[in-house]
């Protein structure tokens, strides 16, 4: 099922007017949308649409679970805990916390105060809604990633046309159902289709691109993005290393690490993006490690994983073939799994597409140039990569693309000093794995080739909103601009000049003022 090319401009077309009309709200008085009963992409309606969204995924949740299960054989648990709950979460906390993100007053923005010669002046910024917006998701976690950039494109009162994953077909089109049903359709769409259609779709100008997906198909989007220089974000992945400091681990601690590994990597099969990718550990704390590994695998999974409903599968036949391709090339040994559903077992559509959790040890001299290291690995394959020392895991690290996130497991401060000082990534965890996207508190994001941009909540109304400078100079400040009109003068220019007189301090200068307002010892160096 395909939205139909023709129908792309016109959805488009709606959308922009939308925008547009809720732009006069303030010339003439918006008029109440028939679905909602409140102005036009105001505050008031943009609340009630994000409360229309948690609705929507709390009263639909059966119908949403099966449908990833019939898509990705994803397991209810795993649903209901990393997207489903959240979605409702974060929407109702958007709902109450819209009001503060936007700031106070008529308009939507903040007012500054001014000092000095400036003093009479009115300034303020305001939080301007960008446009008409482009939401293209993914397939690994579709309901999150879907849900949550529209979070705060209807937060910044951006109308929103969503392009899901084709991939997962059952979900697109229960999410084509379901949004005109809670949503109102005048701002917020759904397309449906492949390549042809998100061709089309990228032919049009849009406000905002909120990708989310892999570096490949990002340059390509990038390059569509261009050539209306439409701002984007791009939440992407890439190789996301564990470093195990089994140096600074205390008694039965490396055992709880291995275990929140394992975890991480189980999730969804593999298939996120902050997915453990890799191991970096010193060749003594390995056999440990391992055996930590298997013992967390047999409590997860009794009978198995691949015979377990608590585990997910490979979402389609090509990344099937992608995975055990790598089970096949790497030279790496295989101490822990390997193993994948071959159709004999009576497992149907998405269960049959199972690859056992697996732990591949990869030798020191030749672990750079293996298959495992080289893409991120969207799989439950967890490569292991002996290295000399926590020094020596944080040069390799340092020496590859930024990731998304450095997973780092150590009880050492200096450690952890070591690791936040020494490299570059979008986020930092300690001691877990995963489990930050939990934590609606702080940024999430990537850098470089991780991506760029940030969500959740506040953080994504922020990508969805320009911020405009508004100064309000009144007629009577003019006897203080005497001065700035031709024909200078000795003493107009004396004036401007006085900049040249201004004291340049040093940085101790610099440092004794700073600490002395604080009350710290003025000798104190910053």
């Amino acid at each position: 099922m395909s939205t139909p090319l023709s129908e792309i401009n016109e959805i488009h077309a709606a959308l922009s007017s939308t925008f547009l009309t809720s732009l006069s709200a303030h010339i003439e008085p918006s008029p109440s949308t028939t679905s909602t009963g409140y102005p036009l992409l105001s505050l008031a309606y943009r609340q009630h649409q994000l409360l229309q969204l948690a609705r929507l995924v709390q009263e639909n949740a059966d119908a949403l679970c099966n449908s990833l299960w019939i898509d990705e054989g994803k397991p209810r648990q795993e649903v209901v805990m990393a997207e489903i709950g959240a979605v409702i979460g974060r929407a109702l906390r958007s709902a109450k916390e819209l009001e503060s993100w936007v700031g106070g007053g008529e308009e939507i923005g903040e007012d500054v105060k001014l000092e000095g010669w400036q003093e009479g002046w009115k300034a303020r910024v305001d939080k301007k809604a960008k446009g008409v917006v482009l939401i293209i998701s993914p397939w690994n976690y579709p309901i999150i990633l879907t849900f949550q950039p529209l979070c705060g494109a209807i937060a910044a009162g951006c109308p929103a046309l969503i392009k899901p994953s084709e991939v997962v077909p059952t979900f697109s089109k229960l999410l084509a159902e379901l949004v005109p049903k809670y949503l109102d359709p005048a701002a917020y769409r759904v397309a449906l289709g492949g390549i042809p259609e998100i061709t089309k779709i990228l032919e049009l100008k849009w406000a905002h691109i909120f990708y989310t997906g892999n570096g490949r198909v990002a340059r390509i989007i990038s390059a569509a993005a261009a050539k209306h220089l439409t701002p984007m974000t791009l939440e992407l992945g890439g190789k996301s290393p564990v470093i195990i400091d089994g140096a600074n681990l205390g008694e039965g601690v490396l055992e709880v690490a291995a275990r929140r590994v394992v975890w991480g990597k189980v999730n969804n099969a593999g298939q996120i993006c902050v997915a453990p990718d890799y191991v970096l550990i010193e060749p003594a704390y390995i056999p440990a490690f391992i055996e930590a590994c298997r013992t967390a695998l047999e409590s997860f999974f009794p009978e198995g994983a691949l015979n377990s409903a608590d585990y997910g599968r490979i979402v389609s036949e090509a990344h099937f073939a992608r995975v055990k391709g790598l089970l096949r090339d790497t030279k790496g040994k295989v101490v822990i799994g390997g193993g994948a559903l071959d159709g004999s077992e009576g497992q149907e559509g998405a269960r049959a597409r199972g690859v056992e959790p697996t732990v591949v040890v990869l030798d020191e001299a030749t672990a750079a140039d293996d298959v495992l290291l080289q893409d991120e690995l969207f799989a439950p394959i967890l490569p292991i990569f002996p290295v000399a020392s926590v020094a020596a895991a944080l040069e390799y690290v340092r020496a590859h693309e930024h990731p998304l996130v450095i997973y780092a497991f150590t009880e050492s401060e200096s450690v952890k000093r070591e690791v936040k000082a020494g490299t570059m990534s979008g986020n930092v965890v300690f001691n877990d794995t995963f489990n930050q996207l939990s934590v609606d508190d702080i940024p999430f994001g990537g850098v470089g080739e991780s991506g760029y941009g940030r969500q959740p909540l506040k953080w994504t109304f922020e990508e969805f909103v320009y911020l405009r400078s508004v100064v309000e100079v009144p007629f009577s400040e003019e006897p203080k601009f005497g001065g700035r009109y031709p024909p200078s003068s000795k003493e107009t220019l004396d004036f401007f000049e006085g900049c040249l007189k201004i004291p340049i301090p040093s940085v101790e200068e610099l440092g004794r003022k700073v600490n002395g307002v604080n009350g710290v010892n003025g000798a104190t160096k910053v």
